[in-house]
């Protein structure tokens, strides 16, 4: 069982179903997983992975969320501004009323 969240780092090259992949895996070990992306494309890449990882989740009928947001990341000694994605297991409809 994972705990916490699990950086996920991509870049404009990056395969989708492969990130996709490793989201679905981090979510069904009960952690969670922020996708980081700098640039258009990396980001236009990790959408797609998020994307692509909610549909293999609702083979299992788990729903993901994902909350957009940014953040300050170091890439070879520079400062870069970068879109984080945290994506996390949704909470069932049926179980808004325990809250």
């Amino acid at each position: 069982m994972r705990t916490g969240t699990e950086i996920i780092k991509v870049s404009s090259r990056t395969m989708p179903k492969l990130s996709a992949g490793a989201i679905a895996a981090i979510i069904r070990e009960g952690g969670k997983a922020e996708v980081q992306a700098v640039g258009a494309g990396a980001a236009n890449q990790g959408i797609k992975a998020v994307a692509i990882a909610r549909t293999y989740m609702k083979a299992e009928n788990v729903d993901l969320i994902c909350r957009p947001a940014f953040a300050q990341i170091e890439i070879e000694g520079v400062e870069r501004t970068a879109i984080s994605l945290l994506v996390e297991k949704a909470i069932p409809e049926d179980a808004h009323e325990l809250l």
